[in-house]
């Protein structure tokens, strides 16, 4: 029998959390008990997505350093900018693909004859201008619906992916706050992950960690929030401002400032193929970008 991943071992774990709890007290918990067991058990053999559980999110201690709504008809070059132009796995990355209006900003992707970097896929990432070491991020928005690409919100620092520069995290690591990816099967859940290299002194190749899947309210359809808090210990995830998971993988929390961004990011050129160039439009919703620090 192949062992469970980290994800599958963590939804068993719940159960035994919301037990914990009801016996030290916490009634309400019982509520829960069923909905936890199947869905643990949905999770070990179908690789289903989880309701998020935890505790609530309390920004007691909190102040608001950083808030974007986008109010106008452009991105604010004083907040944030385009993250880069060009070359990105099976597509390009482009200024064009990025709109503000209506009070969202609007990354699609889709298929362009006439694009910057000539015929081909193109998206668009644009990250903020400032960096950020520990808080809580949190994004409102509507994933894009549509297979092949997908909506994402993350944290990235300068070299997360070499042992030399990461060391396990501590370095610097990727935080994947919210990816969706969606799929016909289960189109209503997000990831959370971290990616980071020289976990454990391993030198070769970069350590990753999915964390889990887990349920928003249709998340294509409607606005969601998604957060992460950065402490410094852990790093804990939110749905709608409930938690999700919480982790310390790698060597320990990173130490050092990094990037917040927000794409649409583009498949290999194998996902690419299998979609329609002459009706293919997709599109990432970004209703507002929060961070709070202490």
């Amino acid at each position: 029998m192949n062992p469970l991943a980290f994800r599958q071992e963590d939804a068993l774990r719940r159960i035994l959390r919301v037990i914990r709890e009801i016996l030290d007290g916490n009634v309400k918990r019982i509520a829960i008990l069923g909905l936890v067991i199947a869905e643990a058990l949905g999770c070990v053999i179908f690789d289903t997505p989880l309701t998020p559980i935890g505790q609530e999110l309390d920004l007691t201690g909190y102040e608001l350093v950083f808030e974007e709504e986008f109010d106008g008809d452009a991105l604010d070059p004083t907040k944030m900018r385009v993250r880069r132009e060009g070359p990105t796995r099976g597509g390009f990355d482009a200024a064009s693909q990025i709109k503000v209006e209506n009070g969202n900003l609007v990354i699609t992707g889709e298929y362009l004859e006439d694009g910057k970097f000539g015929p081909g896929w193109y998206s668009a990432q644009v990250i903020l201008n400032e960096r950020y070491k520990q808080g809580y991020f949190e994004c409102r928005c509507i994933c894009n619906a549509d297979p092949g690409m997908w909506s994402a919100f993350w944290i990235q620092a300068s070299h997360p992916y070499e042992a030399q520069y990461s060391q396990g995290g501590v370095g610097g690591a990727e935080l994947d706050i919210m990816e969706s990816k969606y799929e016909s099967k289960f189109n209503n859940y997000i990831t959370n992950a971290i990616h980071c290299a020289g976990v454990d002194g391993v030198q070769e190749g970069f350590q990753s960690r999915l964390l889990g899947c887990f349920k928003g309210k249709n998340v294509c359809e409607e606005y969601n929030t998604y957060g992460l808090e950065w402490t410094e210990d852990e790093y804990i995830f939110y749905v709608n401002g409930v938690e999700t998971t919480r982790s310390t993988f790698g060597n320990g929390v990173s130490q050092v400032e990094e990037d917040v961004i927000i794409n649409l990011c583009i498949p290999n050129a194998d996902v690419l193929a299998e979609l329609d160039k002459e009706t293919y439009h997709t599109a990432f919703i970004v209703d507002y970008v929060k961070i709070y620090q202490k």
